[in-house]
C-alpha cells in the first residue's frame, strides 16, 4: 500500500506505528457517536464522556494489536517491516519483500484475526466480572431501557466491536484478510497464485458492491452517517480489489519474459580506472579527504542494483534498485555484466506508450 504522510505515536517492538489525519476525524466521530449511546446505559453525561474516550481508544489500540499480529509474523518470515499506519479505514502494516510459499501466506492473513479473536474473548470474560453473558450481550447490542455499570459498558462494546472486525475480517474477499487466507488456500491447491490472486480479487469487487449498494439504501433511510460509511468501505475496497485484478493480468503477461530478453545488451560503460564521484557522495569524500576515487571504488552493483539475467519480470518490478534508480544491471551466473533493464525497457515490453 502506499505510504501517506504521518506522525508517529509510538514504537512498539521496533515498529512504528503512526496515524494520518483522517484517524484524527474517525476518533472524535466515534468518540461523539459512542456518548451519545452510553449517555442512555450510565448514570451521569460525565461517565459516558469518560468510558467512550476510554472505549475508543481501547478499539483503536485493538486495531493496533491486530496489525502488530500481521508484523510480528512478517518479521518471522523475513519480510522488512516499515510500519503500522492508522487511517481512515483502520489499519495496515507495511512491509517489503515476498512471501514464497502458500503455507506463509496462509499464517500471515491470519495473525490479524487471530489477535482480534483473542481480543475479544479477552473482553468478553472480563465483562463477566461486572455482569452475566446475557447482559453482556444486551449492553452489547444496544438493547432499550438497558443500564450498566461503566467497567460492564466499556467491556461489551469492546468485545462487540473486535467480533464484528473479526467476522468482516474473514469474508473471502481482497484485500480482507478473509481474501488472502483464501487466496492462501486456492495457492496451494491450484499451484496458480496469480489466478488464485484474480479470484478473490473478483470476489472482493463483488463485495464492495454489496457494501455500497447496501451503504446507499441505509442512507436513503435516515442513518446517514452509517450510510454514508459503509458506502465509503465498499468503495475503497473494490478499488483496492480492481487494482489487484489488473496487476494479476499483467503478471501474466509477464510471467514468460526474462530479463534477458528486454536488456540492453551494449549498454555504456566506464572503465574501472576512471576517477569520477557518484553526486550523493561528493561532500561525504571531500570531508573524508578523498578528493577523486576511481569508478571502481565509488560503484555499487551489489543487491539492490543487480538481478540475475534469468529472472522474470515480476521479480524484476519487485526490486528496490528499479524503484530507486529507474534502472539495474543484468548478470549472469557467474556475477558477470551482460546488460542493463531501463524503465523504459519495461514499458516497451508492457506494449505501454513511453510516457506512461
Amino acid at each position: 500500500m502506499q505510504r501517506r504522510e504521518n506522525v508517529q505515536l509510538a514504537r512498539v517492538f521496533g515498529i512504528r506505528i503512526g496515524v494520518e489525519w483522517s484517524w484524527f476525524v474517525v476518533l472524535f466521530v466515534v468518540i461523539y457517536v459512542l456518548r451519545q449511546y452510553f449517555a442512555q446505559i450510565l448514570p451521569s453525561g460525565s461517565q459516558a464522556f469518560t468510558v467512550a474516550v476510554l472505549s475508543t481508544l481501547l478499539f483503536f489500540g485493538s486495531l493496533v494489536a491486530h496489525e502488530l499480529g500481521h508484523a510480528l509474523v512478517a518479521r518471522r518470515l523475513g519480510l522488512q517491516i516499515d510500519g503500522i499506519d492508522l487511517w481512515l479505514f483502520g489499519g495496515f502494516t507495511r512491509t517489503r519483500g515476498d512471501i514464497s510459499t502458500p503455507r506463509a501466506e496462509f499464517s500471515l492473513a491470519a495473525a490479524g484475526p487471530a489477535v482480534t479473536a483473542a481480543i475479544s474473548l479477552l473482553s468478553v470474560l472480563i465483562g463477566l466480572a461486572f455482569g452475566s453473558l446475557q447482559r453482556i450481550v444486551q449492553v452489547a447490542l444496544f438493547e432499550q431501557n438497558v443500564h450498566a455499570t461503566a467497567a460492564l459498558a466499556l467491556f461489551s462494546w469492546l468485545a462487540l466491536i473486535n467480533l464484528f472486525l473479526l467476522v468482516f475480517n474473514l469474508v473471502p474477499a481482497f484485500p480482507l484478510d478473509g481474501g488472502r487466507m483464501a487466496q492462501a488456500v486456492a495457492w496451494h491447491v491450484t499451484g496458480d497464485r496469480n489466478k488464485a490472486a484474480r479470484t478473490t480479487a473478483r470476489i472482493g469487487q463483488v463485495f464492495g458492491w454489496i457494501l455500497i449498494v447496501g451503504g446507499v439504501a441505509i442512507f436513503l433511510r435516515g442513518s446517514f452517517l452509517d450510510g454514508a460509511w459503509l458506502g465509503l468501505i465498499g468503495f475503497y475496497l473494490e478499488q483496492v480489489a480492481r487494482k489487484a485484478v489488473a496487476q494479476t493480468k499483467i503478471v501474466d503477461r509477464l510471467k514468460d519474459v526474462k530479463v534477458a530478453d528486454i536488456m540492453d545488451t551494449q549498454p555504456l560503460t566506464i572503465p574501472g580506472e576512471t576517477s569520477l564521484l557518484r553526486r550523493e557522495r561528493v561532500s561525504q569524500e571531500l570531508a573524508g579527504g578523498r578528493p577523486a576515487l576511481t569508478a571502481a571504488e565509488v560503484s555499487d552493483d551489489a543487491p539492490p542494483w543487480r538481478i540475475d539475467t534469468t529472472a522474470n519480470l515480476e521479480s524484476l518490478l519487485g526490486s528496490e534498485g528499479l524503484g530507486a534508480l529507474g534502472a539495474v544491471i543484468a548478470v549472469d551466473s557467474d556475477g558477470i555484466l551482460r546488460g542493463v533493464v531501463t524503465l523504459q525497457a519495461i514499458r516497451t515490453a508492457l506494449g505501454a506508450p513511453a510516457g506512461v
